[in-house]
Parts: structure tokens; C-alpha cells; sequence
């Protein structure tokens, strides 16, 4: 009895065996990231360094930066690899808190007298990197260095949770704190001593449902915009020269 014929193929060598195709390295894209990564770590950093108060790390704004600078950080190794793209239901959520502290920042708490003026020098120059910087750059690079269509209305609730986990975060801490601490509560408008936990919670909930509708219209705004990326990539594909060996 002989062996099946499939038995009596040769087996194919490692060296046979092609490789995965790898997308190209985009540096230049790599590069722009890499300075929106150090735009949102540099107004963090000058906030540490300056000691303002509130304490930084309880700070939405100065979190929110840490977080897009992670995001970009990641994003331009994976740009400069050549790998694929962050995936939508993360780069959203980088978008929607970027939003929220540029429009927070100029349409709200600029409102509110309890909101201290920022100083010249070192306090001004992290105010504006960290309220209006980072946010334009994240903006721009949706805008221009993203595929459009791709993000979704499921993806709402997971970019919520981290407004929610900061608002656990606030209330907690000033629980913890003995009343009348310094900085007890880092927003006016979550102050518990003034408000009460049914007033705080209540404005919580309206500017949850604000950011709901914001995260809709960016994402409805994200199906209407141009492919702008895929008209920079276009171009640049026109004009780059051809490979060695192409022409015959």
C-alpha cells in the first residue's frame, strides 16, 4: 500500500516561504506626529515644573495631554515602521478629549471668575499648549493625515469611559480630603462644598450629554470630509520617480 499523494510532496524550505508584504515607511507623517507628541508632553511638563494648582495630575486637560502624547508617540513608531494605523475606535477617542479641552477651556471655565488668569512666561506658554496646541495639532492630523469613514457611532461609549473614570476620579478625591482642602475639587462646576453631590452630578450629566453630541458630530463630520490623505498620497505617488528596474 502506498502512501497518499500529498504525503510524497516535497515540504516547502523557510527560505521558499515569502515574506508578508509591509506597507511603506511614511517619515514624513512619522515626523509631524512625533512634534504633536512632544507639543502635548511639553505643556504637562512646564505644569509640573511650575507647581500650579490645582495639582497637575488631577488636572482633565493635563491628563487628556498625557494621553495624546502617548497616543502620538505610539502612532509615529508605527508610522515610521510602516505598520498600520491606529485603529479608529482609539484615534477617535484621542480626537473627542482633545475637543473637550479646547472647547471646555475657550467656551467655558474662561467664564467662570473662579478660573485664575494665567501668568506670564512659563504659566501662559503651558495654558496655550496645553487649551488650544495639542488640540489644533490633533485636529490637523485627523484632518489631513487620516482616512475619513471610519469612525463609528459604536464607538461613542468607549470614548466616554474616560471622561466618566475622571469624574469617579474628582469625586473620590475630594471625598477623601477634608473639607475645605485647597484644590478639593479641580473644576468650579464639580465643586461638591457649593453645589452638593445632586448639583455636581447634575451638571456632570449635562456636560455628558454635550459630549455625546459632540462625539456624534465629529463622527458625522468624519463621513462628510475629504480624503485629503488619500489625495496627499496620490500626489506623492505621481510624482515619486520610478523604482530600479521598473522600466524595461
Amino acid at each position: 500500500m502506498t502512501a497518499p499523494r500529498t504525503a510524497l510532496l516535497p515540504r516547502p524550505r523557510a527560505a521558499e516561504v515569502l515574506p508578508a508584504p509591509t506597507a511603506p515607511r511614511r517619515p514624513w507623517t512619522a515626523a509631524l506626529r512625533t512634534l504633536a507628541c512632544g507639543a502635548a508632553t511639553a505643556g504637562p511638563a512646564i505644569t509640573l515644573a511650575t507647581g500650579s494648582t490645582p495639582p497637575p495630575l488631577i488636572n482633565f486637560t493635563v491628563l487628556a495631554n498625557l494621553l495624546v502624547a502617548v497616543a502620538f508617540g505610539w502612532s509615529a513608531v508605527r508610522s515610521w515602521r510602516g505598520a498600520p494605523p491606529l485603529p479608529p475606535r482609539l484615534t477617535g477617542g484621542v480626537l473627542l478629549l482633545a475637543a473637550i479641552t479646547g472647547l471646555m477651556h475657550h467656551l467655558v471655565l474662561v467664564n467662570y471668575a473662579e478660573t485664575p488668569a494665567p501668568a506670564t512666561g512659563l504659566s501662559l506658554a503651558a495654558t496655550i499648549l496645553l487649551h488650544t496646541v495639542t488640540p489644533l495639532t490633533v485636529a490637523a492630523d485627523w484632518l489631513l493625515l487620516t482616512a475619513p469613514r471610519a469612525l463609528r457611532l459604536a464607538h461613542i461609549p468607549l470614548w466616554l469611559t474616560a471622561p466618566a473614570a475622571y469624574l469617579a476620579l474628582t469625586l473620590a478625591r475630594g471625598a477623601l480630603l477634608a473639607p475645605g482642602s485647597p484644590a478639593r475639587y479641580p473644576y468650579p462646576f464639580l465643586d461638591v462644598d457649593t453645589y452638593g453631590y445632586a448639583g455636581a452630578l447634575t451638571q456632570a450629566l449635562a456636560l455628558g450629554l454635550l459630549f455625546t453630541a459632540l462625539a456624534a458630530l465629529i463622527t458625522a463630520a468624519d463621513h462628510l470630509r475629504p480624503n485629503v490623505a488619500g489625495w496627499i498620497q496620490h500626489r506623492r505617488n505621481r510624482i515619486s520617480p520610478p523604482a530600479a528596474g521598473g522600466l524595461k
